[in-house]
Formats: C-alpha cells, sequence, structure tokens
C-alpha cells in the first residue's frame, strides 16, 4: 500500500507541472505576463522552466525503465542541475542565434534572418559545438550524483569507470543530435524568443523517454 501511495506524488507532479504550463500558455491573461516576465528575467525563467520540465522528463523516464512512478535517486540535485543547464541554454541561445543572424546580415552567409535556413544554420553550429559538451556534462553530472546517493566516493577514476562512453557516443550524441536535436532546435529556432527556452524544455521530456529506452546512457 506505501509503495502504491508513493508512486503516486510523481505521477500528481507530471500531471500538475504540465497542466500548469500548458493553462499558462492557453489563457491570454496568463500567457501576456509569461512572455514579459521572460523577457525581463530570461535566465530565472530559463532555470525555472528547466529545471521543473526536465525534471518531469527524470520522471518519465524512471516511469518506463522501471515500470512504476518513483522518484529517481538524487531528484533534487538533479533538479537544481538542470535549472542551471536552463540558465547556460538560455544564455547559448542568445549567442548562438545572434551570431548567426550576424554573419547573415555581414553577407558571410547568404540567407534571411528568422527564416528556416537561418534556423537550421543556428541548430547546427550550435549543436555540433554546444549540444555536445552539454551532453557530456549532463551525464557527468548525473553520475557524480548517483555516487553520492551510493555513498561512493567521487572522484574521476570513479566518474568515467560509471560512464558507458561507448553509447554516450554512439547513441546519445551520433544519433540523438543529428536525428533529433538538430530538427526540433530548428523548429525551435522559428518560434518567438519569449517560447525557444519553454520549448526546448518540453524537448527534454522527449528526450528522456528516447535515452530511456537505449540502457545504459
Amino acid at each position: 500500500m506505501s509503495k502504491r501511495i508513493g508512486s503516486i506524488f510523481p505521477m500528481i507532479f507530471c500531471l500538475l507541472i504540465g497542466a500548469v504550463f500548458v493553462l499558462i500558455l492557453c489563457i491570454p491573461q496568463t500567457r501576456s505576463v509569461f512572455k514579459e516576465v521572460t523577457a525581463i528575467h530570461p535566465f530565472l525563467m530559463g532555470f525555472v522552466k528547466f529545471s521543473l520540465l526536465a525534471t518531469v522528463g527524470e520522471l518519465f523516464a524512471a516511469r518506463l525503465e522501471k515500470k512504476c512512478w518513483q522518484f529517481p535517486r538524487g531528484v533534487v540535485a538533479k533538479f537544481v542541475v538542470w535549472g542551471f543547464f536552463g540558465i547556460v541554454i538560455a544564455l547559448m541561445f542568445k549567442v548562438y542565434s545572434g551570431g548567426v543572424a550576424f554573419i547573415i546580415q555581414s553577407g558571410i552567409i547568404d540567407g534571411k534572418v528568422g527564416g528556416i535556413w537561418s534556423a537550421f544554420l543556428t541548430s547546427l553550429i550550435m549543436n555540433a559545438t554546444f549540444g555536445m559538451a552539454l551532453m557530456i556534462s549532463h551525464k557527468v553530472t548525473d553520475t557524480m550524483i548517483n555516487l553520492k546517493c551510493e555513498k561512493r566516493q567521487i572522484s574521476v577514476e570513479n566518474v568515467i569507470s560509471s560512464i558507458d562512453f561507448k553509447t554516450l557516443m554512439g547513441f546519445t550524441i551520433m544519433k540523438t543530435i543529428p536525428l533529433f536535436w538538430i530538427p526540433v532546435h530548428t523548429i525551435c529556432f522559428m518560434l518567438p524568443g519569449e517560447y525557444q527556452i519553454m520549448f526546448a524544455a518540453f524537448l527534454s521530456i522527449v528526450l528522456g523517454v528516447i535515452l530511456s529506452l537505449k540502457k545504459g546512457y
């Protein structure tokens, strides 16, 4: 009975967070406030969006792997780490979109700022550089949190030996980046700026499901 009750809370968390974000976007008044707050505090909102939605992705991944709802080990620490990743991602979105806009406006590359070509270039360049670094950083921090939960020493040797680099490189980086992240981020960069980080955070839920199906990540 206690196990069944314990499994309810992760499910309620996912449903509640999903419902809140959907309502914010569907109701004109809350959507207006959301856009204003995002414009004023982009990095704070990046933290909030990713910490909440990426945690939902973690819970979905755990549900698929364990066949029941449960909070993964170190969920609070992972929540905070995802939030800081959200800040960095919000910054990098501005850096890469601004950089691609500059090279197009300078005539270095033909195209139109805001079109599908500039969105694709932004996604391609960002994922081929920052995307790989983010994937590796996430795996390292995730492994460190798991080692802490297992009461094992957090050392370079233990972190490296605990990571399946064959899966990390062969699947997560070499397959999800070209087949998933570059296409969906192309769509993302065609959206208004205030919705880009929200869209990217929702994508973390999808990625959590994909990665849960590939044991060893």
